[in-house]
């Protein structure tokens, strides 16, 4: 009998305990409008719990007390608590801080004596009730009534907000918080749209030194049918961005499958996270796991071994007991995912990548670097100016730094390499005169062929809107020039200075115009741009690059048909082998070309493969 308790106990407390993946933890965030049914376990918690965690492994769930002012009551907080603990998930709070999501957002006005007592109300019980709590993406006012406008007084909207939010994050959710439950860990979670916080009081200089953590909105969902047109690379950059911003104190990162025309983008939003590295991925939300999987989720490039392999992830499972069934929610788009990932993300280092400066509540040429990301060029964006890296690149966003033209000289005087795009030449080309003299003139010209380092037209049949910048013969060189008819103007410039380079590279008026620039023209933006890099990718656009600092890459294809794609290497690497099917592709010599930028640049190794459409591929490179 003792022997049969022990082995009972034991089938017991390993039932209990939750399933989990090795490189990475998967929460899920459920709204009070899901919480404040789980009283009910029988009818409504238990059966949609079994349905998603057969399907998906799972760390953590998040229990919201307040959204749209719904306030999860006691007795169903402790229900959901005992629920999830009882199956060995750890639970953490969360708040989201709307009066009204539907009505576009409404926030609660931090300048309101009675939605301040409120705010401050919500930290303190979801403090009592958690040891650790989220705040979901609102925690921004865009309150514009009468007192707002008063309490504003001579401060602009984006300075006035940016010192409000700052002083509630303190006074109204942290310090509240504490005073209840001094062992609390209060985390803020920043949307996807970065480029706009300050306007809406979103703080990344103060706030994440008041708060315990942050966490990164990384959903893009579908960039032509969603309104915030944000770029499939934009879930790994901003990754990188608030991990720089806070080193090691970055949650995770959060998708939905909002606005997403096919099962692969989902999983796209997924892996793409966790390419960055994020600690923990979090699905939004509850209610949307237990979407049915739809005939329509089987995108039209399915049938061809894809990363994501639509027919493979239905064949039946589960984990949580009983036979293995076959998938019916997307929370097995989800698991399915997680399972490909969990099975290289170990073998990969620290993502690095070309250092990209944009200052504290700074905008310009908006969401730019994730356009470039989509062309090749691994982004990492820094808040601090990077000094030491060999190349650097700047948009229009570094305008806002007064010393800006000074930490160009310094670079350059140190013998290093500057990108400015036309947008900051814009902006600061008076200042730069001391540096060369360019001009980023009114007129516009419309290209569709160009040159590439060669006398040769390169024809593309989509023409793109681009500024005309105007220079000296002979004090600066154009690399790729666009044509039009009998005349041409800059795509990348280069310019002598001290011991370094300041090159210029021409944004189209319409930054997705980019895609449409020739495989010639791209890759000899990235020769320069990933210069301080051991791998360059050769190529179409929408091909992306992650590099890391163990000799690992990735490669990404957001294109619907296979494609070609070249990675060239220093020729201290000779073979870069597949991590996922163990293939070995040996290197071809390159000798130096005879351009100005490939005469210095030494013999190289170029790799030939092909990526299936929406796929990846990982690599070492030896």
């Amino acid at each position: 009998m003792k022997y049969f308790a022990i082995i009972m106990l034991t089938i017991i407390c390993v039932a209990g305990n939750a399933q989990h993946y090795n490189n990475f933890k998967v929460a899920v965030y459920c709204r009070a409008y899901e919480v404040r049914q789980m009283g009910d376990t029988n009818n409504y918690l238990k059966p949609l719990w079994n349905e998603i965690s057969r399907q998906l492994k799972v760390d953590k769930v998040y229990l919201e007390t307040h959204r749209d002012l719904i306030i999860v009551n006691q007795d169903t907080l402790n229900i959901a608590k005992k629920f999830f603990r009882d199956r060995g998930i750890e639970v953490a709070g969360g708040i989201t801080l709307t009066i009204s999501e539907p009505n576009r957002f409404q926030t609660f006005c931090y300048s309101n004596p009675d939605d301040r007592k409120k705010v401050k109300a919500l930290s303190e019980y979801t403090a009592k009730n958690f040891d650790e709590f989220i705040l979901d993406d609102f925690f921004f006012t865009n309150c514009k009534d009468d007192g707002a406008i008063k309490d504003k007084g001579d401060k602009s909207w984006t300075q006035y907000r940016l010192d409000l939010m700052a002083d509630a994050a303190k006074t109204l959710i942290v310090d509240p918080a504490k005073a209840v439950n001094p062992k609390v860990k209060v985390v803020v979670k920043y949307p996807n749209w970065y480029e706009h916080f300050q306007g809406m009081g979103f703080n990344l200089e103060k706030e994440p030194k008041i708060f315990d953590g942050i966490y990164t909105g990384t959903e893009t969902r579908d960039a032509v049918i969603f309104a915030q047109h944000l770029q499939p690379y934009l879930g790994y950059n901003i990754i990188r961005y608030y991990e720089n911003i806070a080193p090691g104190r970055n949650g995770g990162g959060w998708v939905d499958p909002f606005a997403s025309n096919y099962s692969d983008r989902y999983a796209e939003q997924l892996w793409i996270t966790l390419f960055a590295k994020a600690r923990e991925q979090t699905l939004f939300d509850f209610r949307s796991l237990s979407r049915p999987i739809y005939a329509t989720d089987r995108a039209a490039w399915q049938g061809q071994h894809t990363s994501f392999d639509y027919d493979e992830m239905m064949q039946p499972q589960n984990y949580n007991g009983g036979a293995p069934t076959k998938p019916t929610t997307i929370a097995r788009v989800a698991g399915y995912t997680f399972e490909k990932l969990d099975g290289f993300l170990g073998k990969l280092g620290n993502p690095i990548g070309i250092k990209s400066y944009k200052p504290y509540h700074s905008l310009g040429e908006d969401f730019l670097q994730n356009y470039l990301g989509m062309i090749g060029l691994p982004m990492n964006m820094e808040p601090e100016f990077p000094y030491e890296d060999s190349v650097v690149l700047l948009t229009e966003e570094a305008k806002f730094d007064d010393k800006i033209v000074d930490k160009i000289k310094k670079q350059l005087t140190d013998g290093k390499t500057v990108v400015i795009t036309s947008g900051l030449l814009s902006a600061i080309q008076d200042k730069l005169n001391d540096i060369v003299e360019l001009r980023y003139t009114d007129r516009k010209a419309i290209v569709q062929d160009y040159t590439a380092g060669g006398f040769q037209l390169i024809h593309t049949d989509k023409p793109i809107l681009i500024p005309q910048i105007q220079y000296l013969t002979n004090d600066s060189w154009e690399i790729v020039s666009g044509i039009s008819g009998a005349d041409g103007w800059p795509i990348l410039h280069e310019a002598d200075y001290s011991k370094g380079h300041l090159y210029v590279l021409t944004i189209p008026d319409n930054f997705s115009d980019l895609y449409n620039l020739p495989v010639e023209v791209l890759n000899k933006i990235r020769q320069v741009l990933c210069g301080q890099l051991s791998v360059q990718i050769e190529g179409p656009s929408k091909i992306s690059l992650y590099v890391y600092d163990n000799n690992t890459f990735i490669v990404e294809s957001f294109l619907d048909t296979e494609t070609m794609v070249k990675v060239v290497t220093p020729n201290s690497f000779n073979v870069i082998t597949d991590i996922n099917t163990n293939q070995v592709i040996n290197g071809e010599l390159r000798k130096p070309g005879f351009s100005y930028i490939e005469k210095n640049t030494g013999s190289k190794n170029v790799y030939t493969f092909t990526v299936k459409p929406h796929s990846f591929r990982v690599f070492k490179m030896q």
